[in-house]
């Protein structure tokens, strides 16, 4: 009995996890509104920490300090609501014309394509009926996008609350990690956070400063190529680069599609151009400079947290995933058995401890 008592605990501590991680799978989608809330203020606080700490410095009060911080973040936040909704409520109106427009844009390609070769259209009611359905779709889905929008502006509205309390009281958290951990694991404990906060900022003010820059630079080229509403739809394309990988190519796929919709169509070329320059520049330029490619996470991983953030949280979870996903493996980097995982997580090998 003796023999097996060691590993029967073993088979039981393993279930354990087993169940754990389940447990832990499922409340993390179902629970989705009450988690994504958090650790979004969590991201969001290391990026109002340092205007929060040059306040401390001069009004030596910590709490009128960390308030004015996030007044100040929220007056800016909804000064680009405002702004945006301003933008599109122009946009919108004319969402009805755009049907109209696709069909002549259509008629003109028959046109273009049967003067040229010798292709011919016999009829073309089948194909504008669908362009017109299908545009009518598009209305109908973007309305629902808004609609369900609500749960996520009411996370937002609540932001200001959670990230004034994490601010506060950072250092009462990280005394109560110290409090629960061994005297001997204090050392590996705040080199841990030391890394967390080094990682968590650089890439939160980083993407930021990026999608700013992409905002500039997409509103610029659209404006150059001649495409209307250039600031609006610049400015919705740079969004999607909270998004790693994907945004660039998700948000031009916005204005190349109102192009096809649009008075002047040849645009898209340019369109497809530009944006083919922009992801190049940032993927290769803006993204690692600046946010210092400190997650260095493994592609292959980076698109995993990416798909299953966003089945689980939607866009919010594919924003979140990454960041959260760099702060795991820093985590297993400090901790022995856990080593070989954040090799495995890891984009660069000689950035992880060496196995002995």
């Amino acid at each position: 009995m003796n023999k097996k008592t060691p590993i029967d605990f073993k088979l039981l501590l393993r279930a354990v996890l087993i169940l754990a991680i389940v447990a832990g799978g499922a409340a993390v989608f179902f629970l989705r509104d009450f988690f994504y809330p958090i650790l979004l203020a969590v991201l969001l606080s290391y990026l109002i920490y340092p205007l929060a700490k040059f306040f401390e410095k001069y009004l030596k009060h910590k709490g009128v300090a960390t308030l004015l911080s996030v007044l100040i973040s929220v007056i800016v936040a909804l000064g680009a609501f405002i702004f945006l909704s301003s933008q599109f409520s122009v946009f919108a109106d004319e969402f009805p014309d755009f049907k109209e427009q696709a069909i002549k844009n259509l008629s003109y390609f028959q046109d273009y394509i049967s003067s040229n070769s010798s292709i011919s259209f016999s009829s073309d009611e089948w194909l504008k009926n669908q362009i017109s359905n299908l545009l009518e779709k598009q209305e109908s889905f973007i309305t629902q996008i808004f609609a369900a929008t609500t749960g996520t502006l009411v996370a937002l509205g609540v932001q200001p609350v959670f990230i004034f309390f994490m601010l506060y009281y950072r250092h009462h958290f990280r005394e109560f990690l110290f409090q629960i951990t061994n005297k001997k694991d204090h050392a590996t404990l705040k080199k841990i956070l030391i890394e967390i906060t080094s990682v968590t900022k650089n890439y939160v003010t980083g993407i930021f400063i990026v999608v700013l820059i992409l905002c500039v630079l997409n509103s610029i080229g659209l404006f150059i190529i001649g495409v209307q509403y250039a600031l609006f739809l610049g400015i919705i394309a740079a969004l999607f680069n909270f998004i790693p990988y994907f945004g660039t190519l998700i948000g031009g796929a916005v204005p190349l599609l109102y192009t096809f919709v649009s008075p002047d169509p040849s645009n898209a070329l340019g369109v497809i151009i530009l944006f083919l320059i922009i992801q190049v520049l940032e993927n290769n330029f803006l993204t690692p400079n600046i946010t210092g490619g400190r997650v260095a996470i493994s592609p292959i991983f980076t698109i995993f947290a990416i798909i299953l953030g966003g089945f689980a949280w939607g866009v919010p979870g594919m924003f979140l995933s990454v960041p959260y996903l760099g702060i795991f493996k820093v985590v297993c980097q400090n901790i022995p058995s856990l080593t070989p995982i954040a090799f495995l997580l890891s984009s660069r090998s000689n950035n992880v401890n060496k196995l002995t």
